[in-house]
């Protein structure tokens, strides 16, 4: 499984700037499955090509799989390690995400520079025959060569196999070749190793810009992306053509939303009406909020972070991390920490967000919370959540003092969080509004109270 990118430009060993990989090194990068290495059989001032080999680890691959293959032989004997496809795509992103993306801070003036391209790729599978390769990249201005492979050198009746050396010829600035090999190398084969969902209609848009809205067979493009799911290839045929989707109807006998659906539906909109791009969830659980956020492209950089390994874990498991698209696992990603010690990681984000997790430390560590969050991360928007101690009187089974759950450690009356708010939000230079999460009682008012700091 390997990707040859050949350039003649002058001088050639410009391509190692655009990569962000030096052509006297071997660098390694790891995907799911295996590893990428990339590395230079030739660089000079006129010629210069970059490999990316996979090498795929056929026991990951089968420990990677969440349900079940039709027989315990596929789970083992498969085309898998052997082929690109959509573990080139993943690689792609993963080896080369800055040249995809079009950053080159060192030659800035390379990213849209037209340059001459040989790109090889060998063992590649067209399902549905090699005659959609000209279909597919013929359009775009490529001139394509194939060598179709037989099943079997030792047994020439057998015939041809679906695999195909492919060699592609254009001249174009690499972040656009590197675009089209993302989005057009996967639904060549319609066998992807990874979880399709909805976020990936932001990233077929996000890399098929400028050219797919435009391709004669963007619709057998756009449905063969989303393994012919037509809930996710509709919007996303819909919106190339400039439309908006209709949002789903929903359901006369619709399920009112729980409290804590409530609050994570409450903080999700704050969030986006700050027009945050960048969002870290504390105290992230099993990653419910950042999977509301997901679905929105306005969000493009999502983390999260969590005191508790297995909530991690079970994060991890919600949010298909681990068979997740290439962009997505790019997108989104998770760490263990803690909001009461310093830590590097929690800055450069647009708004951090922390639902109902104050209430479980202790009264004493929340100084220690604040300097980390409000002073030391600092972001432009904070949204925060807590239980509102005065509605506990409503719920039956709790007595006066009685906390709502096992490890809270305090819970606060509207009073006392308004107090606590203005106060940090005076010390660390926030402006703070508060808003009631969930049905209000005229004396005791809503279950929960969430509370939006902005910085001054």
């Amino acid at each position: 499984m390997i990707l040859e990118i050949t350039t003649t430009y002058q001088p050639a060993t410009d391509l190692g700037y655009l990569l962000h990989k030096h052509p006297d090194k071997l660098q390694t990068v790891a995907l799911s499955t295996g590893k990428a290495h990339i590395f230079y059989p030739e660089a000079s001032p006129e010629i210069c090509t970059a490999c990316l080999m996979l090498d795929i680890n056929p026991v990951e691959l089968v420990r990677s799989r969440k349900s079940p293959s039709p027989t315990l032989q596929e789970h083992y004997v498969n085309d898998r390690p052997y082929t690109s496809n959509s573990f080139l795509s993943s690689a792609i992103t993963k080896a080369f995400g800055s040249a995809l993306n079009g950053k080159c801070n060192a030659r800035p003036e390379l990213v849209d520079t037209p340059m001459p391209f040989t790109v090889k790729l060998a063992s590649l599978k067209a399902d549905g025959g090699p005659e959609l390769l000209e279909k597919l990249f013929g359009p775009l201005g490529y001139a394509t060569q194939f060598e179709q492979l037989p099943l079997d050198e030792r047994f020439p009746g057998w015939g041809l196999s679906k695999y195909v050396n492919l060699e592609l010829r254009h001249t174009l600035p690499l972040k656009a070749l590197l675009s089209h090999l993302y989005v057009l190398i996967p639904v060549l084969d319609n066998d992807k190793h990874f979880w399709i969902s909805r976020n990936d209609i932001e990233i077929l848009l996000q890399k098929g810009q400028g050219w797919l809205e435009d391709h004669p067979e963007k619709e057998w493009i756009t449905r063969r992306y989303f393994k012919n799911l037509r809930r996710y290839s509709n919007e996303a045929l819909l919106r190339l053509a400039g439309e908006e989707a209709l949002a789903p109807e929903e359901p006369e006998n619709a399920v009112t939303l729980n409290l804590h659906q409530q609050r994570l539906q409450k903080a999700f909109e704050l969030l986006k009406a700050s027009g945050a791009g960048s969002v870290l969830d504390l105290g992230c659980g099993e990653g419910k909020l950042l999977k509301l956020l997901l679905q929105d492209g306005q969000f493009k950089k999502l983390t999260g972070m969590d005191v508790s390994f297995s909530s991690l874990q079970k994060a991890k498991e919600n949010l298909h991390l681990s068979d997740a698209a290439p962009a997505l696992r790019e997108r989104l990603s998770l760490f263990q920490g803690s909001v009461t010690y310093q830590d590097e990681r929690l800055s450069g984000y647009d708004a951090l967000a922390m639902v109902e997790v104050i209430e479980h430390l202790d009264e004493e560590r929340l100084p220690a919370m604040e300097k980390v969050v409000f002073g030391l991360a600092s972001p432009p928007t904070i949204v925060l959540s807590t239980p509102n101690a005065e509605y506990n009187v409503i719920y039956q089974k709790l007595q006066a003092e009685d906390f709502r759950h096992e490890d809270h450690r305090f819970e606060w009356s509207r009073p006392e969080f308004r107090n606590w708010c203005e106060k940090v939000g005076e010390q660390y230079g926030y402006r703070v509004s508060i808003s009631p999460v969930g049905p209000e009682e005229p004396e005791v008012g809503a279950p929960s109270q969430i509370a939006v700091f902005t910085k001054k």
